[in-house]
């Protein structure tokens, strides 16, 4: 049975997050209806929160801690990302662009991407096709055509006005596997460059 190896991205700020919740049941979903069409899925979750520090300091010094570093690793070596982050000033956290900035952009080619944002109001939910897909089409990622957006009255309730949560995770989920399915990209390896200490403390090891 062919593997499909996921990251779980969560942007989520407060404990418990709503952000998790979503990734969490975005991530179960799509691990079912891979197991459904045979494939077995290997997920990892990942807080950004518990990295904040060391994404800041990625910033100053242009090294990973050794923690982030595994994260960056594992991001690379996925073959798809599900990325939820929540919505502050009608759009992603910082945190969430933050650690989006220190990956490799060529890293990113060609991953299978799910999106979803959670806010505590309707009116961020523009942010999916505004600000979070402009960013991954970017990266040149293959994005699914449904995000998810959830509210405060998503949670716990079976009728949202539209369409329930679960239906809309569940589409959303099938569309990624569809692009988890058949051969998967080779991953772009970044050129090794090697560069005197002191410019790697300094930041400037070829950031803009």
């Amino acid at each position: 049975m062919e593997t499909r190896r996921i990251t779980v991205l969560s942007a989520g700020l407060g404990v418990p997050s709503s952000s998790r919740l979503l990734a969490d049941q975005l991530a179960a979903s799509a691990e079912r209806q891979l197991a459904a069409a045979g494939y077995a899925a290997d997920v990892e979750v990942v807080e950004l929160r518990d990295l904040a520090v060391d994404i800041a300091n990625n910033f100053v010094t242009g090294y990973a801690a050794p923690k982030l570093a595994g994260v960056i690793a594992g991001v690379q070596a996925s073959d798809g990302i599900i990325a939820v982050s929540p919505v502050f000033s009608a759009s992603y956290s910082g945190l969430f662009k933050s650690f989006i900035d220190v990956l490799d952009p060529k890293s990113l080619a060609g991953k299978a991407v799910l999106l979803g944002a959670t806010a505590g109001t309707d009116r961020h939910q523009m942010v999916l096709d505004f600000a979070m897909r402009p960013l991954f089409t970017y990266l040149r990622t293959r994005t699914a055509p449904t995000a998810v957006f959830a509210g405060p009255q998503d949670w716990g309730n079976n009728d949202d006005g539209g369409s329930p949560l679960s239906t809309r995770i569940d589409r959303a989920a099938g569309e990624f596997v569809g692009l988890l399915q058949g051969t998967q990209p080779e991953p772009t390896q970044a050129a090794l460059e090697s560069l005197p200490f002191e410019q790697l403390l300094a930041g400037i090891s070829g950031r803009r």
